[in-house]
């Protein structure tokens, strides 16, 4: 045989092989499909949310020779959270920063702001209890132009020429408010279907809506998720429902929207009694959201229902709180949905965005899986196409409520695989033991709380048990949130998670008397009950000795290998804080690495996993780690602390780290990109 015929065999193979994978993929092979290292397009990278980048130039022998390329300091934006990740796409950076969200343009050698927007001032912006949450931006193609997508915190969705930040000519339609260009934004409350004043935005009597996450662009689609107020700041009963809403890319004409809150005649209508779906609301996807383009389908995370901590005002299992939900870009119709708390009451919201991985599961072959992880501390996997759980998610039991007026479900969906990455539940075997002493104290701290399993019910003011208040293990702010979003290795299948030990000490209040710690609240209505104030949820019972009441790690990374659902390994974050390590009651006694408690940002490249966390002093680090093994590599010291996300990409040849330092963003790399861009800004 010819060597012309075997290269034509070889190619033919080739192109049959590709045609496999664009099969198993369902569709173009498209969005799944490994990023190449110049680029990071969403606020989690690509479209399946794995914060991954496969640029090598960075390794374990060079990790030490990171420094700071550039810094871009947000304070004249008045920017402070540090929560926008930005993207790289065909050569520039792009982010949001501030309350007035300002879309920036920076670009990627030298820190050097290249533009930037702002949307003029309204009164319903000014109210948004999220504005400087917002995480990032949408990205899509018109024409062959690159269009910046991104909801305001006014709710207002504008589109932006990435060249020159000018407004998308011929999208939407002209905002009646002084000040607004008269092309490129869409008002998206007038697709709500409810009453309200161009300006002020809804009466708070009906409720408040806002943005905290970046649309998503899928196909030509714009999905818009949304964010409420905080349902731990609520005392009254009615809301607005967060419902999806979805518009043309080029055009911004309205498409579609799916009601979060079903309505008479919808699938999970029956699941909200007591009329309830007729006045209260939320359900928002304040996480972002992720998208499969091939098989036309966005995943949405969802929030809890009005309010955190009581529901009785609300009967039933209300659907679609607390659930991912599968949906097609093209029509906004449900393909799937699961729903992990039934009337979620715990704070049990789903937190980050759900991450997409291609599988291969022993005895089943490929799999196409979605991955959400939860406070609760579990990930739950679902063939992402069907919505099928990958291993079982099985109803069990769940303690009653006795707080008067709350019905909750006899039964909640446990995982039963993965095993659960961090604490759920609290017992006395999980208090502090480094000495007996600790024990005993321990012990006595806590025994004016009720303690229980992972779905233990808040209890009331004046409850026949005499207890204080009840823990909730992990808590609102515990397992995993959206200040550390997981990572995943889409070449291995394997998922990066990030979790602490927060519980919290959930305490009822009447609604007469909660009422007057929250001013300007949305609703007319009193909740029976509700949360006791900030201090409630936010103060567990402490120690006598001044370290945290439960047993170590405090904060901790699991790596999941999601093709087998088995952990591959655990180590605490950072190293164990000063306060804990020289603490009196701990001298003379070997505790190990607790970890210092802290939600740690990570990004996972083609070599290692990098994370940033502490040192016993306090000093910020940046850790390499082995991504099969959790050894730490390399580590060094950090400019500062960074929190929220980590990204990696390559920009004229050389690989760059980016930290979130509140307001800043800070870019590593190696000295050969320092030496070229002539030195930082």
């Amino acid at each position: 045989m010819g060597k012309s015929s075997l290269l034509n065999i070889k190619a033919e193979s080739q192109f049959f092989a590709l045609i496999a994978s664009m099969l198993f993929l369902g569709g173009s092979g498209l969005s799944l499909a490994q990023l190449s290292p110049d680029e990071w397009v969403t606020l989690g990278g690509d479209f399946a949310h794995t914060r991954y980048s496969p640029a090598d130039e960075i390794n374990a022998s060079n990790f030490s020779d990171l420094e700071v390329a550039w810094e871009w300091d947000g304070a004249s934006f008045n920017a402070v959270s540090g929560r926008a990740t930005p993207s790289l796409i065909d050569g520039k950076l792009f982010t949001v920063a501030g309350n007035k969200r300002y879309v920036i343009a920076i670009d990627p050698k030298t820190g050097e702001t290249l533009w930037s927007y702002r949307e003029p001032d309204t009164p319903r912006a000014e109210y948004s209890m999220r504005a400087d949450y917002g995480k990032g931006v949408g990205y899509g193609t018109v024409d062959g132009k690159n269009v910046i997508y991104i909801v305001s915190p006014g709710f207002f969705l504008t589109a932006l020429d990435a060249d020159t930040g000018i407004p998308l000519e011929g999208f939407g339609k002209k905002v009646p408010i002084d000040g607004f260009p008269s092309t490129g934004v869409v008002d998206l409350l007038a697709d709500l279907g409810h009453p309200y004043d161009v300006a002020k935005g809804l009466p708070l009597e009906t409720g408040y809506i806002t943005s905290s996450s970046p649309p998503i662009v899928v196909n030509d689609v714009v999905v818009v998720g949304n964010s409420a107020e905080q349902g731990y700041h609520q005392s009254r009963v009615e809301n607005v429902p967060g419902d999806i809403l979805a518009y043309d890319s080029r055009s911004g004409e309205f498409k579609w929207k799916f009601n979060v809150i079903p309505k008479p005649g919808e699938y999970g209508h029956e699941t909200w009694e007591n009329d309830a779906w007729e006045w209260t609301g939320d359900v928002s996807s304040w996480a972002p959201l992720s998208a499969d383009p091939e098989n036309n389908l966005v995943y949405i995370p969802t929030n809890s229902a009005t309010i955190d901590y009581y529901g009785g005002f609300r009967p039933g299992d209300n659907l679609y709180g607390a659930a991912i939900i599968a949906l097609d870009t093209r029509t906004g119709k449900r393909k799937w949905h699961f729903q992990m708390v039934k009337h979620e009451i715990w704070n049990f919201d789903n937190p980050t965005a759900p991450v997409l991985l291609d599988l291969d599961m022993p005895g089943r072959g490929k799999v196409p899986a979605v991955a959400q992880i939860t406070k609760q501390s579990w990930v739950y996997a679902f063939d992402r196409i069907t919505g099928e759980p990958l291993w079982p998610i099985v109803d069990r039991p769940v303690p009653p409520s006795i707080v008067p007026g709350e019905v909750l479900s006899p039964t909640q969906p446990y995982v039963t695989k993965p095993a659960p990455y961090d604490m759920q539940g609290i017992t006395i075997d999980d208090l502090a033991d480094f000495t007996p002493e600790i024990r005993e104290q321990a012990i006595e701290a806590i025994s004016n709380y009720q303690m229980g399993p992972l779905f233990n019910p808040p209890i009331h003011a004046g409850n026949d048990t005499g207890k204080f208040a009840a823990m909730n293990c992990p808590g609102g702010a515990g397992g995993a949130n959206i200040t550390s979003p997981a990572v995943a290795d889409p070449n291995k299948g394997i998922l990066y998670v990030s979790s602490h030990k927060a519980c919290f000490a959930l305490r009822l209040i009447p609604g007469e008397e909660a009422d007057l710690l929250y001013p300007n609240t949305t609703g007319v209505t009193l909740s029976e009950w509700a949360n006791a104030g900030p201090g409630a949820t936010a103060r567990p019972p402490r120690h006598p000795a001044g370290i945290p009441m439960w047993k170590p790690p405090y904060s901790r990374i699991t790596a999941i290998d999601m093709n087998t659902g088995e952990h591959l390994w655990m180590i605490p974050t950072g190293e164990t804080p000063n306060r804990i390590k020289n603490n009196p009651a701990l001298q003379g006694l070997d505790i190990g690495n607790t970890g210092t408690g802290a939600l740690v940002p990570m990004v996972a490249t083609a070599n290692m996993l990098v994370y940033s966390d502490a040192a016993s002093d306090g000093t910020p680090m940046l850790y390499a780690i082995d991504k099969m093994t959790g050894e730490i590599l390399n580590e060094i010291e950090a400019p500062a602390r960074s929190s929220y996300g980590m990204s990696s990409w390559v920009y004229d040849g050389h690989q760059y780290i980016i930290l979130q330092t509140g307001s800043k963003l800070t870019a590593m790399a190696l000295p050969e990109a320092q030496a070229e861009s002539g030195g930082g800004h």
